[in-house]
This record gives structure tokens, C-alpha cells and sequence, in this order.
């Protein structure tokens, strides 16, 4: 068993210094926060920055596959600056969730358009599903699909849909274009509009089987249960490190402001009261960063203890990005609760991410039972 390491190394902080700048300077506060106000607002062309321009789309596709053979740790890094820039684009669900369940599932041909980044897809299983806990909600009746699925996550920008279903022998994966006939999409309105979420409804719509083999096993891939479980841990996984850099968001912009915000003549920073509800969310970003990168170099290296370290992620992340955001637009007094402050980007992404791939109380019970804890 290979040791962990926790410590960035120096690609993965120059894959963060060209994220950051991308986001930072195509993706202001104030653009983000036009998806709450103008529905028809399109953020295309920064995700084709990101998945074309700097590769991003493939990092976790195999160098053979056109990918750049990149592992959980880059996309972790990814990943943090997505969440430190509440942008609205649909890596996790792409670049993520339905790239690694077609990778399982052995897939070649779909993995590679994603790869270049001129296709985007998404899997077709809601976004609170608990890796472990999945149940398909589509099934195949004469070569077609029929059957519902909710709140999934990425589908307007998709151009794929990924989508396990239920057949005879057991569960397959198929692939639908996401504008062929017999599928229907409907957006439903969320807390967080930076990563929509829609039903989509399959009636009569004609697929392509990834897995291809008999009893729901790929020729080349694991069985199209294994892909879905895979595809949800590693989401579990990795939406820990997006956690993670909204929370340092959060934390390192109420510092600031508190430092300069002045109140009977003194800062308010330097009062003994905001100084420890500082520390306080010091401590826990700072725990937050050693559980995320854990659970991300965990997943990385294959390790026997990942799913264990996916769901203590999630457990503590989850809660310390939704208390950084909280106190973000409390220590921020009146300016935090305006709708043009981007505060409130945070704590809708932060309590919309509590929700994804299960509670918090979920993942504690997992890991409950992971670690042979008895109830």
C-alpha cells in the first residue's frame, strides 16, 4: 500500500494558477450571479475555455484515449476552483461523473469526444443518489427506453446522456443523445442556479449499450453496476476538494473584510468575539483541506481506505462549507445579505453541495458500517 500525500505538487499548483486566472478573469461574481436573474444567460463559452482550451474535459481520460491521463488528484485541484469560483460549469457532471462511468463501463468512442471537449454529457441518476444506494429509475421494454429520472444534475449543457438502466439480465449502461426523440427534459428550479438541475423523462427513446457483454458486463469494462457505484464515488470524492475551495473562499474573504471594516473607530476584526469565530473557521477549512485532499489522493492511488475516505470527506465537508458561507454573510453585516454581494453564490452552492450524492448523516452512517462500527 503506497503512503498518502496530502502536499500539492508543482503541476497541480500550475494547473491551479491557469484555473484560477481562466475563472477569475471569464467568470466574475457578478456574471454568476446573472443565472438567477436572466435564465436564458449562457456560460457555453467559459466551459469551452476550461474543457478545450485547457484540456480540462480529459483529465481523467487515458493518454491512449486522447485524454491527458491525469488522476482524482488534478481533478481535485480542478475541482477547488470551480467551487472558489461557484462557476457554473458542468465539470462534475461531465467531466466526472459520466466520464468515469463510461470509462468502467469500457467505453472508447464516447470517452474520446468528451475528451476533446467537443461533447458534453451527463449521467442520468439524480445528484443526492449515495454512492452504494443507487436504483434504476429507467428501464429497456423493446429496444427502447422508457422510464423518469430526477434532479440530474448538468443536462442543459449535455449533449449525451448516460444513463443506467434496468434489463432483463440485470442493470445496463446505455447512451441517448440528449435531443433524440422520446426524451424530454424539464428544468426545475433550485437553490443553486449555477448547477441546474432537470427531469428527464425517457418515453420510447432509442439508445446506444455501452457495457455491450451479457449479464450487464462489458468486453472490456466492469459490469455497468460497478461503473455507476465508481462514477458516484469518485463524484463523493471529488465534490469534497469543491467544498472545500468555496469554503476557502469564504474564509479568506470575510478575513479581509473584517480587517479593513471599521466600527467605533476600531476594525471589527480586532474584536475578541469576531476573532474567535474566525479561528473557528480557520480550524475547520483547515481540517477540510486535509479531508478532501485525503479522499482525492486516496481515490487516485486506488487505495483500500478511498470509499472510507470519500465518506468522512463528505461528512466534514459538507457542514464546514455550509458554516464558512453562513458566517461569510454574517461577519459581512447588511453588505452580506444584498443580493449584488456574491455571498449568497456560496451558501446556495454550499448547501446545494450538503445535499449531492447523500446527507451528511448518510455518510456518517456509511462510514459507520465501513469501519465495523456498531450502531
Amino acid at each position: 500500500m503506497s503512503t498518502a500525500d496530502l502536499l500539492y505538487s508543482d503541476t497541480e499548483d500550475a494547473l491551479r494558477e491557469s484555473v484560477r486566472r481562466l475563472l477569475a478573469d471569464r467568470c466574475p461574481p457578478e456574471l454568476v450571479a446573472e443565472a438567477y436573474d436572466q435564465e436564458s444567460v449562457d456560460f457555453t463559452g467559459i466551459w469551452k475555455s476550461l474543457a478545450v482550451d485547457l484540456g480540462l474535459a480529459g483529465l481523467l481520460v487515458p493518454e491512449s484515449l486522447g485524454g491527458a491521463g491525469a488522476s482524482a488528484r488534478e481533478a481535485a485541484v480542478v475541482m477547488e476552483e470551480v467551487g472558489r469560483a461557484v462557476a457554473p460549469v458542468p465539470y462534475l457532471s461531465s467531466a466526472v461523473l459520466a466520464t468515469v462511468a463510461l470509462l468502467e463501463a469500457g467505453d472508447e468512442q464516447t470517452v474520446g469526444a468528451l475528451a476533446e471537449g467537443a461533447t458534453t454529457a451527463a449521467l442520468a441518476v439524480g445528484l443526492a443518489t449515495p454512492p452504494g444506494r443507487f436504483a434504476p429509475r429507467v428501464r429497456r421494454e423493446a429496444n427502447t427506453l422508457v422510464g423518469t429520472v430526477t434532479s440530474v444534475a448538468g443536462v442543459p449543457e449535455a449533449d449525451i446522456l448516460v444513463v443506467p438502466v434496468e434489463g432483463p439480465e440485470g442493470l445496463e449502461l446505455h447512451t441517448v443523445s440528449a435531443g433524440a426523440a422520446g426524451v424530454s427534459v424539464t428544468q426545475v428550479l433550485s437553490l443553486d442556479m449555477t448547477r441546474p438541475l432537470s427531469d428527464v423523462v425517457f418515453d420510447g427513446a432509442a439508445s446506444t449499450r455501452v457495457d455491450g457483454g451479457t449479464a450487464s458486463t462489458g468486453a472490456d469494462g466492469g459490469t455497468a453496476d460497478e461503473a455507476v457505484r465508481a462514477a458516484l464515488g469518485a463524484g463523493a470524492a471529488l465534490l469534497a476538494s469543491e467544498q472545500l475551495g468555496l469554503a476557502q473562499w469564504c474564509f479568506e474573504t470575510t478575513l479581509a473584510y473584517v480587517k479593513e471594516r471599521k466600527q467605533f473607530g476600531r476594525a471589527v476584526g480586532s474584536f475578541q468575539a469576531i476573532k474567535h469565530r474566525i479561528a473557528d473557521i480557520w480550524l475547520e477549512v483547515t481540517s477540510a483541506t486535509a479531508a478532501a485532499r485525503y479522499a482525492a489522493d486516496a481515490y487516485a492511488r486506488g487505495d483500500s481506505d478511498a470509499e472510507i475516505a470519500a465518506a468522512l470527506a463528505q461528512a466534514y465537508c459538507s457542514d464546514v462549507a455550509v458554516h464558512a458561507a453562513e458566517e461569510c454573510i454574517q461577519l459581512h453585516a447588511g453588505i452580506g445579505m444584498t443580493w449584488e454581494y456574491p455571498a449568497h453564490l456560496y451558501l446556495k452552492r454550499a448547501k446545494s453541495d450538503q445535499l449531492a450524492f447523500g446527507t451528511p448523516y448518510r455518510h456518517r452512517a456509511h462510514l459507520a458500517t465501513l469501519i465495523d462500527l456498531p450502531a
